[in-house]
């Protein structure tokens, strides 16, 4: 009895790797921003990017972009960060940055994607919000999700999109898309969607 006291003992020193050790606490997926980031990714509203002016520490700093689409560093002031890829906001740093530091040496990196992401809720493994990578689908965000649970309602899977301000129901026919069913097509998903599994 002791020897099995002893191993339990040991294994709740130990979590497993998606296992949080406060049973109260409850485990949101973080938005990965390397899976995400591409050269063609446009910065948005609410995206986490780390900026290096080489040898100038008071510059550089990590700053989230405001809903105005702005950042605000020193000695440049407010600049538009939103629509620009990270190489572009770059090329626009070095430009302002001209007029007080000879040749500044810039790097842009987006640390988190928060702008880019699309949510799953309802009877999934794991609901919560995940980075949207190009060409990502329901049957993949249903993966991404951990698959559907025991008694989820296949035929009833929906995605709300906002489209001009107004949210639409957009209804999903997994069995016919799972199936490769001709007259059936993936559902591309777009930034902000919510994939619904009743």
């Amino acid at each position: 009895m002791k020897r099995w006291l002893s191993i339990l003992f040991v294994l709740s020193m130990f979590t497993l790797p998606g296992m949080a050790k406060d049973k109260n606490k409850t485990v949101t997926p973080s938005v990965s921003a390397s899976a995400t980031i591409g050269p063609d990714y446009k910065i948005g509203v609410s995206d986490v990017l780390a900026i290096n002016v080489w040898k100038e520490p008071d510059i550089s700093r990590s700053l989230s972009v405001r809903p105005d689409g702005f950042i605000t560093l020193p000695l440049i002031g407010d600049i538009k960060a939103a629509g620009k890829t990270p190489n572009g906001l770059r090329d626009a740093l070095v430009i302002a940055l001209r007029k007080y530091i000879d040749s500044p040496q810039v790097t842009v990196i987006v640390t988190e994607a928060r702008s880019q992401r699309f949510n799953v809720l309802g009877q999934v493994t794991r609901p919560g919000a995940y980075a949207l990578n190009n060409g990502t689908g329901v049957l993949d965000a249903l993966a991404i999700a951990g698959g559907l649970r025991e008694f989820a309602k296949k035929n009833k899977i929906y995605v709300l999109r906002v489209v001009n301000g107004e949210r639409m129901r957009i209804p999903y026919n997994y069995k016919a898309v799972l199936s490769g069913k001709s007259d059936s097509s993936e559902l591309l998903l777009q930034a902000g969607d919510t994939v619904v599994v009743p």
